[in-house]
């Protein structure tokens, strides 16, 4: 927390943080793989690069530069001994004065690592999880920047994942206000037609996902082609596989949509393709790649 390693349980903000109040603040969700080399975060600076992004959509001045971010991720990741993790970085402004100009508050960072498995479950990597297009639209980029992966954007994330649950399925797509698929409450989604692998274009709002662009680098390794546009609603239902991606999904297959099955209700030959790739890599496995790992 702001340059010092803290113990876990010390690790406290005041009641009056602003962030708390406002949702002022930017994060990052990394995540590092055990190797043969020992640990190592997959695409570490392209993350701090992206939360330095978001910070200066905000107009919020971070004190550090993406270099002291990355070695003390490091640093933390080392500090509390872990193979394997999940790493959280924040900034946001702090306590000092109330109200909605936040510019005169301190800014703040904290850097968290923790052991956390797969966010959609084992089961659902294998086998796929069950979806519904959520009631709830993701954010409109005249009402929120989508593009900066900013705290308060997330409160929408929540009603949809929320409103997913408590009807029966593991996760939401969400639509944009204009009607057409943008993305999951935390990931990316790629459907595969006739073998071309299509994912929704940046205006449609999602955000521009790090596990996004490393698996749209595996398909064009592959020779698959892969098309950005507007995707509509109805050709998630016909489409011959689906998958989700994030750090925290990591890549999970979609199995079901709004009581639809997609494709043959499994894990479809591209997807698993993809997938089986991607844990190469992030494991150390392809030297082809491995510009993409920080080793601990």
């Amino acid at each position: 927390m702001d340059g010092k390693l803290v113990p876990w349980d010390d690790a406290k903000v005041h009641v009056l943080t602003h962030a708390l109040h406002y949702g002022t603040g930017v994060f990052e969700g990394i995540r590092c793989y055990e190797t043969q080399r020992g640990p190592a975060i997959f695409r570490l600076a392209d993350h701090v690069r992206r939360m330095v992004e978001s910070s200066k959509i905000y107009l919020m001045k971070l004190p550090y530069s993406e270099q002291q971010l990355s070695d003390a991720i490091i640093q933390t990741i080392r500090a509390n001994k872990l193979k394997e993790c999940y790493i959280r970085p924040i900034a946001y402004y702090g306590y000092g004065e109330m109200g909605l100009n936040p510019l005169k508050n301190p800014v703040e960072v904290a850097i968290a690592a923790y052991p956390w498995g797969t966010y959609l479950g084992e089961e659902g990597l294998r086998k796929g999880v069950r979806c519904k297009v959520s009631s709830w639209c993701r954010l409109d980029p005249r009402v929120l920047p989508p593009l900066a992966k900013a705290t308060a954007n997330y409160l929408n994330s929540v009603l949809a994942k929320v409103e997913a649950l408590q009807t029966g399925y593991d996760e939401a797509i969400v639509l944009s206000t204009s009607g057409t698929v943008s993305e999951g409450p935390g990931e990316n989604i790629f459907i595969v037609k006739n073998g071309e692998l299509i994912t929704p274009w940046i205006a449609t709002g999602p955000l521009q996902g790090i596990t996004m662009a490393s698996v749209k680098q595996i398909a064009k390794d592959f020779g698959i082609s892969i098309i950005e546009r507007e995707v509509l609603r109805e050709e998630l239902f016909l489409a011959d596989e689906a998958f989700f991606t994030g750090t925290a999904a990591e890549i999970t297959p979609i199995r079901e949509i709004d009581g639809r099955i997609i494709g043959e209700g499994r894990r479809g030959p591209i997807t698993e393709k993809i997938q089986s790739k991607f844990f190469e890599i992030v494991r150390g496995k392809d030297p082809a790649y491995e510009k993409w790992l920080t080793f601990v």
